[in-house]
């Protein structure tokens, strides 16, 4: 049977919608609300660079124009509908998901115990019986309440001082939990103090986390390949992803679809009877310039990104300045189911300081899209905690 074709324009605007670009959201962007639009994505990445505003702040604003930071900090540490742990990085993740990750909590495990010992600092292993005690004893901590006689190394991973590896392999193995933050630093509590029992309780076999983990991740990206959706919380191994692509697709569960590249080529996925029957009900995306976030879910592959949008983009913190073509973390901005540039902008007292932005290849900067660009400056200027905008000198660029 010859496959169905999605051509190019079609895929973006399922993906995007997949991803909540799509449909306006007109929600308050707290409690209830933010709890949909949490499980809608499947998780947001939580990231510590805050030139205008924090990645999961941003990739929560860009759905919810009237979202503030401290809403997801109440999911966390007060309703406790949400988590914080791994997927591709860490995330905050919908607390009904918490019993799938069991499968990730003994992968995990398995991982460290056989890496760690070669690339931390001695001695963290003996250090867990003794950060497990003292968190049990005295409540809730974070890193700088342990190992008081510790040599403290760098910020660097490779030389944590052995009580802080101590505790991240207790969260990372769910022995512990995060049970808030203060700033964004992390307090640590024992994994029953903090999440609610009813989900603590819940099991999944190892079969049925699979299944879960691959057809959560085709709802959310509408279309993909076995790596795709196995990448999408990382649960799943790439040999468990194939093989549960190739049962689906025998029982019917799946199908195949061709998906046009923005290069004309064809990319061969999986997709559902469900996806492509939306396809003709599919709203025209929004003429609004919207600014996302480096880590945006919708563009943290970055090879499909560049496949599906023809947008080759990458952060360049570790590149040296002088060889930057653009600045080092500069934000994506998309309108409609295009991306038409980058923006260079950051906190500045109380102004956000737009440096520079550079249209995509093909893409005028013509009256309306330049006011369009501006006035999503405007709207972000309330997350960024900011009264004015101010462009440099030559920000628009040829």
């Amino acid at each position: 049977m010859t496959r169905p074709l999605l051509d190019n324009q079609t895929a973006r605007r399922l993906f995007l919608d997949r991803h909540l670009l799509v449909r306006p959201g007109s929600g308050p962007g707290n409690n209830d609300d933010l709890d949909g639009v949490l499980h809608g994505l499947g998780f947001v990445q939580v990231d510590s660079v805050n030139t205008l505003a924090r990645a999961h702040d941003l990739i929560l604003w860009s759905r919810r124009g009237r979202y503030r930071p401290e809403a997801l900090e109440r999911l966390v540490s007060h309703r406790r509908t949400a988590f914080e742990h791994w997927t591709h990085d860490a995330a905050v993740i919908p607390m009904e998901f918490y019993p799938m990750w069991r499968l990730k909590f003994a992968r995990d495990e398995a991982h460290m115990r056989a890496r760690w010992p070669a690339a931390r600092r001695d001695g963290w292993e003996a250090e867990t019986e003794s950060v497990l005690r003292h968190i049990g004893d005295h409540g809730p901590a974070c890193s700088n309440d342990l190992g008081g006689d510790e040599k403290k190394g760098s910020s660097g991973w490779w030389d944590w001082h052995p009580s802080k590896t101590a505790l991240e392999f207790l969260w990372r193995s769910g022995q512990l939990a995060i049970c808030h933050r203060r700033g964004f630093r992390k307090f640590y509590d024992l994994t029953e103090r903090v999440i609610p029992a009813d989900q603590l309780t819940r099991t999944l076999s190892a079969g049925e986390t699979v299944d879960w983990a691959m057809s959560e991740a085709l709802r959310r990206l509408g279309f993909g390949t076995s790596g795709e959706l196995a990448a999408f919380f990382d649960i799943v191994t790439r040999d468990e992803a194939r093989d549960w692509c190739a049962r689906a697709l025998s029982a019917g569960r799946i199908v195949e679809a061709d998906i046009e590249m923005a290069d004309g080529s064809r990319r061969r996925s999986f997709t559902s009877e469900a996806h492509l029957d939306s396809v003709p009900s599919l709203p025209d995306p929004s003429s609004r310039a919207r600014l996302l976030s480096p880590f945006d879910p919708a563009l943290r592959d970055r090879a499909r990104a560049e496949r599906l949008f023809g947008f080759h983009f990458r952060i360049e913190i570790f590149v040296p300045e002088a060889k930057r073509r653009y600045g080092y973390y500069v934000f994506p901005v998309l309108q409609g189911d295009r991306m038409i540039g980058r923006l260079d902008a950051r906190r500045a007292g109380n102004a956000l300081v737009v440096s520079a932005f550079w249209p995509e290849h093909g893409v005028r900067m013509g009256k309306g899209r330049t006011s369009g660009l501006i006035a999503e400056l405007q709207r972000v200027r309330t997350l960024a905690g900011v009264d004015s905008v101010e462009f440099a000198n030559g920000w628009l660029r040829a």
